[in-house]
């Protein structure tokens, strides 16, 4: 009897520990889920993806503002460069920029290509058959007392800044002007033809 009693202890204690078992994996999985539970709700209360906020792309103005360099450069080199920064899209800061660091390089290879057209103009006054030649120097010397006569030190100065004033055909103007003033034959504004036949019957009397 006290045998039997022994050994049915312990199987009782199984049934004991099998319950302590079963109640602690379904603490467990309760704990698990208890756990789990929050990472479902902030899943579900998390914002979806936002779309990003629209950036206007920059845009050309209507017209583009070059005073601050536009005496740097030629007026048909500033026009092409406008039409250029239009079609890229460019700002009017970004093409201003750009005009400003290429503005001094253009205006170095404008002056290259203005003296050498002017270097062109002398070479070929020098050699013109009307005004050259050996008596050159006499020559301008009469252009010159025209140009002093008619012109005024507004058209000198931009004679003289263009480079013009060596063209060989504003030479050949003023040098034929010279020759009628050194000539006589030249009738100052004021005078009317009636003026002039009084003064040349004065000197050629037997003239009607």
């Amino acid at each position: 009897m006290t045998d039997t009693a022994s050994t049915a202890a312990p199987a009782g204690n199984t049934t004991s520990t099998d319950a302590a078992a079963s109640a602690t994996a379904s603490s467990a999985t309760a704990d698990a889920t208890t756990t789990t539970a929050p990472a479902a709700v902030v899943q579900a209360d998390a914002p979806t993806t936002a779309e990003a906020p629209k950036v206007e792309a920059p845009k050309a103005p209507e017209k583009y503002d070059f005073k601050s360099v536009e005496s740097q450069v030629d007026p048909a080199v500033l026009s092409k460069f406008e039409g250029i920064a239009r079609s890229l899209n460019m700002t009017q800061e970004q093409a201003t920029d750009l005009l400003t660091q290429l503005a001094p390089e253009v205006g170095n290879a404008q002056k290259a290509k203005q003296d050498q057209m002017v270097s062109q103009w002398v070479d070929a006054a020098k050699s013109d058959k009307e005004f050259g030649g050996d008596k050159l120097n006499e020559n301008i010397a009469i252009a010159k007392k025209a140009l002093d006569t008619f012109g005024s030190p507004e058209l000198t100065k931009m004679l003289n800044d263009t480079g013009l004033g060596n063209h060989p055909e504003v030479i050949r103007a003023f040098f034929r002007a010279g020759q009628k003033i050194s000539s006589g034959s030249f009738v100052p504004s004021g005078q009317g033809t009636s003026q002039a036949a009084s003064a040349s019957s004065k000197l050629y009397p037997s003239m009607k």
